[in-house]
């Protein structure tokens, strides 16, 4: 297992909050599982690096694949935030690249917004 030098947190912006209200309650279990197994530091095929900044969430039950697309914000004093953007269901495994370029944006706004605040 690897150690951060600082506590990790899953945050969900009101896209991805948004979504993860509307799924089964059986997937939203499993995200949680998902979000508390990266919050301890554990690695594996459930938090997947994408491309450039960007990381999924991945579940899937019998006939559809969820994601959750996140970035992480390490700019916190006390914390590590993954911050998640969106989520989707999709009924193959291939991500479509414009969901990847739509939480680019988000992670953007998001930093933007943030220095805005500074």
């Amino acid at each position: 297992m690897q150690k951060f030098s600082k506590p990790i947190k899953v945050k969900l912006l009101d896209e991805a909050t948004s979504y993860f209200d509307e799924i089964d309650e059986k997937i939203k279990a499993k995200f949680f599982k998902s979000f508390e197994k990266v919050e301890s530091g554990h690695k594996g095929d459930w938090f997947k690096h994408l491309e450039d900044e960007i990381w999924e969430f991945r579940e899937r039950d019998s006939s559809k694949f969820y994601r959750i697309f996140a970035f992480w914000d390490p700019t916190l004093v006390k914390q590590t935030l993954i911050v998640g953007t969106h989520g989707l269901d999709k009924k193959t495994n291939k991500t479509p690249k414009h969901e990847i370029e739509k939480a680019k944006r988000s992670m953007n706004k998001y930093f933007e917004q943030k220095k805005d605040k500074i």
